[in-house]
């Protein structure tokens, strides 16, 4: 069996898509328990490139991913997250606990440096930050409540 298989044999067990029956989004929901700190599922670059779109994880400054397998780009933006991509590790990683049934999210800008589409946020979290354009536009009590790719890293310490 492939890695590729493995990966879609793993996620088949543990997550399901689902769509809004109003709105048609799709959101990414977990079939299981998991603990603080667990990893998910692996995942790779299924493409690159240059320049950000809104489907891709950036890792570096000019290296944009869209990931495999492909329903991990369901997973939706929320300010109060429950899971991180982690770049280095190429793994999914929950970052509280996460019941079944519950969706994933994650913040998007822990792995995006200047986002190609910012957008209001509507995501109801008491922490709500407003308006989402990526880390280089947070605000320094925003860095202390997330946890960021170490791409992203380097950047808030280079700036």
């Amino acid at each position: 069996m492939s890695f590729i298989e493995t990966i879609d044999l793993d996620l088949t067990e543990v997550a399901e898509i689902r769509t809004d029956a109003v709105t048609g989004f799709r959101s990414l929901f977990s079939k299981k328990s998991f603990e603080a700190n667990e990893v998910v599922i692996g995942f790779m670059a299924r493409a690159t490139y240059e320049k950000p779109n809104y489907l891709t994880v950036q890792i570096n400054d000019d290296v944009h991913i869209e990931l495999f397998p492909e329903c991990l780009e369901c997973i939706n933006h929320s300010c109060d997250p429950n899971c991180f991509f982690d770049t280095t590790l190429m793994e999914l990683v929950t970052v509280k606990p996460i019941a079944a049934g519950e969706e994933f999210s994650f913040f998007y800008p822990s792995a995006e440096w200047d986002m190609d589409r910012p957008f209001a946020c509507h995501c109801g979290s008491k922490d709500c930050i407003g308006k989402i354009q990526g880390a280089k536009h947070l605000s320094a009590e925003a860095l202390k409540k997330y946890r960021f790719t170490g791409f992203i890293q380097q950047k808030l310490a280079s700036r």
